[in-house]
């Protein structure tokens, strides 16, 4: 294997096609596309600051590695992604692409990052950005903190671990999701999806979890919730009061209680519901 060290490359496709690198403490400046058709790649504490650093690639290592700011939409069509112990600074990265794997990585801005791609795992990630993960699939996440609004419209396939998720109209249009053990916290959760599963979880919603089929929420504390589950059929455990619900189509909800029940719809059978308090 050949090895790149302490350099600081420059110019338009630097290192167009590359294979069987070590590149390590070196700078890829201005120039865009610099590995663009490039595989099997290791890339050691080195800093990325122009566009499309890693376009149509396969089999790529990134350890200790930032991509700055301008090197937006840094990973498209690219396929076995690595990425331990860095930062991507840059928007818009990863389109497109499939087995992907991030570990202790900081995205402050993660705008329009990850869609499209399919095999991902997430491990102790933070994330600050809008429409993150939109319409990827087979998803494994442990330990993410994101802000952000409008994460994961349209994804499948989604397990979700001991997270954090700060965001508007989080997982839209998704089919088979599980979280557990997490915090989701903004307004019209989970519309238009189905198999949807909140395990141990706290959600605090405005409006949320209305338009779904099969809503599965297994020990949840909902909290400053109102107007929830309307057209939505649901099996909802909480430990905790929920503040209003509006128009479930069916299923049961099993509370500490719930401070209003709105029935406005003649469509809708009020016996369709069962309503349980806890002991």
């Amino acid at each position: 294997m050949q090895t790149i060290d302490q350099q600081k490359l420059t110019g338009e496709r630097a290192l167009f096609k590359s294979k069987n690198l070590l590149i390590k403490n070196s700078t890829f400046a201005e120039g865009e596309s610099p590995l663009k058709e490039s595989e099997d790649i290791t890339i050691h504490n080195s800093f990325f600051k122009w566009k499309y650093p890693l376009w149509y690639c396969q089999n790529i290592s990134l350890k200790r590695t930032t991509l700055q700011e301008m090197a937006r939409s840094g990973i498209w069509y690219s396929h076995h992604i690595s990425m331990n112990d860095s930062v991507i600074e840059a928007p818009k990265t990863f389109r497109r692409a499939s087995d992907i794997r991030l570990n202790h990585v900081d995205m402050p801005n993660a705008e329009e990052t990850l869609w499209n791609c399919k095999d991902i795992e997430l491990l102790h990630v933070t994330a600050r950005g809008d429409y993150f993960g939109m319409n990827s699939e087979n998803i494994r996440v442990d330990d993410l903190t994101l802000t952000g609004n409008y994460v994961f419209d349209g994804a499948k396939n989604i397990e979700i671990r001991n997270s954090r998720l700060l965001s508007k109209d989080a997982f839209w249009n998704c089919e088979n999701v599980t979280v557990y053990d997490s915090l989701i916290t903004g307004e019209y959760l989970g519309w238009n999806s189905k198999n949807i599963t909140f395990i141990n979880c706290t959600i605090e919603s405005n409006q949320g979890m209305c338009y779904m089929e099969n809503v599965v929420i297994e020990d949840g504390s909902i909290i400053n919730t109102d107007l929830a589950f309307e057209y939505s059929t649901i099996n909802v455990t909480t430990t905790t009061m929920i503040d209003s619900v509006k128009n479930p189509i069916s299923g049961i909800i099993k509370a500490n209680g719930i401070g209003e029940i709105i029935l406005d719809d003649e469509g809708i059978a009020a016996s369709n519901i069962i309503y349980e308090l806890n002991d």
